[in-house]
């Protein structure tokens, strides 16, 4: 088709992209004149679809065509991002839009990126814009560049380049190559402190996770240099002058250099003291509710002792807590110190508004898209219409985040509008898998290989019940168990359990054989809690103990098996008590364990008693160490003159017990040379737990040091000192994808010559 010539007589002019919004409505010497449309035709598309074209257009056939409604089409067409050029020409009262498209991206690569894996960079460009099937924008293209290397600088590589490379393709399409040198990574060369006077500069950098070059740093990578772990570790300087009377200390300034091959960086940081103060008094000031003894019980600034922030920030938020505890949400407690520099004086100060007393009108529950609203709601121990309590609160959250089914759990609180006493709380949750289908082998240095395969269900249908299908096999035990829980059984949270089981055992021996113990059963256990921590449990189960097979099968188990037959059916009523106030199950830090179990045979052919004592104790010790200690104590007898079933005995030695010693090898020996445990047992454990180097905050991966001791004895033995076996060592705990990790690295440091020694011990793929 021939366009007319741009002439004012012949044509209505031709409106180009270049001329933008502003232009196109001061155009006065080629104005179009206003005119019906017969027909709009699109000229140059090649992947984009006409419709998206006539879809952003402002005019449809039979409307006016003007000026303002040609220059809307363009801007409307731009703003897809789909087209590099846009022109409207007019031939007649046919409106003719000219497009030419962007190129798509067909391809992005990375070449030389050591430092990120690829995937995670293809995900973070698609986010800016970068990506198979995306338009192609050179904006977006040098905005990737600049990302990338700001990547790179957040790993102290600041002399990484990073080489945009564009190359066409047939169908208008472009590969996109981001070519990378990534160059050495700058490391601290030095960290200078100036101002102090107080404190050496060697005691200062000892605080700082910032570091210069070290024998171990290759790992850590603390002589990498973050901006973010140097504002941390300000902060740190800060509270550590701040908690040792230097109340006006703060810092000045900041100076991060870099050496002219980007490959040293030397920092230095400039502080002010000021006056170390100590504590002349604490006075309460505002309104404490009538309660300022109760208050002031909760003060943990101590007067003639020297000012310390941490004391501070305990004692205001010990005070809010209170306050909310009597159902002030919005309580206000500031401190404000009554410092006398020349004097070096402080007097702590701390004012109180307890605002309103408020009630909870509401309580939400959101985020769970498949667990019940009643699994969470039942966890609440603040009511709807109850005042506002801020512990009750606390110990909500506490128990549904205990409940395992969520990655978060958060609680909101917002005014009710048009009212001065009210609140609503929102129980925020995120939900994740709670299902776990696991096939797997583990290694114990005492079983040797074992394969186990489990189907677990802690949350089924989000009824908040367990189902689970576990088995198991070593060699020495084998365990086939099926289990279902439902942790309120009645609605005042009474739990109930269901567990069908069938095991092996074969007590370990230097003889080996083919003997074995077989014990199918079943139980059935309710557990009533009484506190917010104590439960009881009690149930009843049925088992049968087989005696099967005769080589190398210890005499005392022979002996059993000829005065009782090879056959044995117990029925035990079991109780129990258990008080949980770990913070963590799994990597406890803080807090203590209590249980008491009691097995009482009361029917079939055996008669006994057997009872379990545990106390755990964890205690939080600075920079994340962690003391715990564990002691046990087990016994058990015959009753109405029968002995007490061998099959029931206790063993000691190895991981669980005392360490260092080969596993269940304690205690009384059968003349074969079997192990065979007996109806005592005593253990005490005490571990240091210390960070592993470069884990950060992760405790699930720890180191620690260790001391057991104890020992198991025989049924006509006496328990006694002088038998405890006792080591020492040093291992690794780690909860590692395929399970728990223990290892351990010990040396007996009381044994007498019959042990069996093993000093090298782990087990993962199971639970310990």
């Amino acid at each position: 088709m021939q366009f007319p010539v741009l002439t004012p007589s012949r044509l209505r002019p031709t409106i180009v992209a270049a001329l933008l919004a502003a232009s196109l409505t001061h155009l006065p010497a080629f104005a179009v004149e206003p005119f019906v449309l017969r027909d709009i035709r699109v000229e140059g598309l090649q992947r984009t679809d006409a419709g998206t074209v006539f879809g952003s257009l402002p005019f449809r056939v039979g409307d006016t065509y003007t000026d303002d409604k040609g220059a809307a089409g363009l801007r409307s067409l731009f703003a897809t991002g789909l087209f590099k050029d846009v022109r409207i020409q007019i031939d007649g009262n046919v409106a003719v839009v000219v497009v030419e498209e962007r190129p798509v991206i067909s391809r992005v690569e990375f070449t030389g990126t050591k430092e990120f894996d690829k995937d995670v960079l293809i995900k973070a460009l698609r986010d800016i814009g970068i990506g198979e099937g995306q338009p192609f924008d050179r904006a977006l293209a040098d905005r990737a560049e600049q990302e990338l290397k700001r990547q790179y600088l957040s790993r102290s590589l600041y002399g990484a380049e990073v080489v945009t490379t564009i190359t066409p393709v047939e169908r208008n399409r472009v590969n996109v190559t981001f070519t990378v040198t990534e160059g050495e990574i700058a490391k601290i060369k030095n960290i200078r402190i100036t101002g102090n006077q107080a404190f050496s500069e060697s005691a200062l950098k000892s605080q700082l996770e910032l570091t210069s070059g070290g024998w171990l740093t290759w790992y850590t990578k603390s002589d990498q240099y973050s901006r973010a772990k140097l504002n941390a570790d300000l902060e740190t300087i800060k509270a550590y002058y701040q908690n040792r009377g230097y109340l006006d200390f703060r810092i000045d300034s900041t100076q991060v250099s870099i050496s002219p091959d980007k490959q040293d960086i030397s920092i230095t940081i400039n502080v002010t003291e000021g006056v170390k103060y100590t504590v002349t008094g604490v006075r309460l000031e505002g309104e404490f509710l009538g309660k300022e003894n109760e208050f002031r019980s909760l003060v943990t600034v101590k007067p003639g002792e020297p000012y310390k922030a941490e004391d501070v920030a305990a004692t205001t938020k010990a005070f809010t807590d209170k306050f909310a505890a009597y159902g002030y949400a919005f309580a206000r407690v500031e401190f404000k110190p009554e410092a006398d520099r020349e004097k070096g004086q402080v007097a702590a100060v701390f004012q109180a508004q307890p605002q309103r007393r408020a009630y909870v009108r509401r309580v939400n529950v959101a985020g769970n898209s498949r667990t019940r609203d009643e699994v969470v709601r039942r966890e609440f121990r603040q009511y709807e219409s109850a005042w506002y309590d801020g512990q009750k609160i606390k110990l909500s959250r506490d128990r549904v985040d205990r409940l395992g089914y969520f990655k978060q759990v958060s609680v909101d609180t917002a005014e009710v509008p048009g009212t001065q006493d009210q609140v609503d709380l929102t129980m925020t949750v995120e939900e994740k898998p709670t299902g776990n289908l696991m096939l797997g082998a583990g290694f114990s240095s005492a079983d040797k290989l074992s394969l186990s395969a489990s189907i677990k269900q802690d949350n089924v249908f989000g009824s908040g019940n367990y189902l689970g299908l576990e088995f198991n096999t070593s060699k020495s035990n084998r365990t086939i168990v099926v289990s279902t829980t439902d942790p309120y059984f009645t609605d005042i949270g009474i739990s109930r359990s269901v567990d069908l089981f069938y095991r092996t055992t074969k007590p370990l021996s230097t003889q080996g054989g083919d003997y074995e113990l077989i014990t199918p059963g079943a139980s059935i256990r309710f557990g009533v809690p009484f506190t917010e921590f104590d439960t009881v449990f009690f149930g009843i189960g049925i088992e049968q103990t087989q005696i099967k097979g005769d080589v190398g099968l210890p005499v005392s188990y022979y002996l059993y098996r000829e005065n009782f037959g090879d056959r044995s059916l117990s029925i035990p009523l079991t109780l129990g008590w258990a008080r949980d106030g770990r913070d963590s199950v799994l990597v406890p830090n803080a807090g203590s364990y209590q249980r008491v179990n009691l097995e009482w045979g009361v029917a079939g052919d055996t008669r006994y008693i057997k009872s379990n004592l545990q106390y755990q104790q964890y205690w939080p010790l600075a920079r994340g160490f962690t003391l715990g200690i564990n002691g046990e104590l087990g016994w058990g007898k015959g009753l109405s003159g029968k002995p007490y079933p061998i099959f029931k005995n206790f063993f000691g030695g190895g991981l669980g017990t005392v360490r260092g010693f080969d596993q269940n090898s304690l205690g009384p020996v059968d003349v074969q040379g079997a192990y065979i445990g007996g109806t005592k047992r005593i253990n005490l454990n005490t571990e240091l737990y210390v960070p592993f180097p470069g884990s950060g905050n992760d405790r699930t991966l720890r180191l620690f040091g260790y001391a057991d001791a104890g020992n198991v004895w025989g049924e006509d033995q006496t328990v006694s000192a002088d038998d405890l076996r006792a080591s020492v060592g040093i291992g690794i705990s780690w909860i590692s994808p395929v399970g728990p990790l223990k290892l351990s690295y010990g040396e007996p440091v009381r044994k007498f010559d019959q042990d069996k020694i093993q000093k090298l011990q782990f087990q993962i793929g199971t639970a310990f």
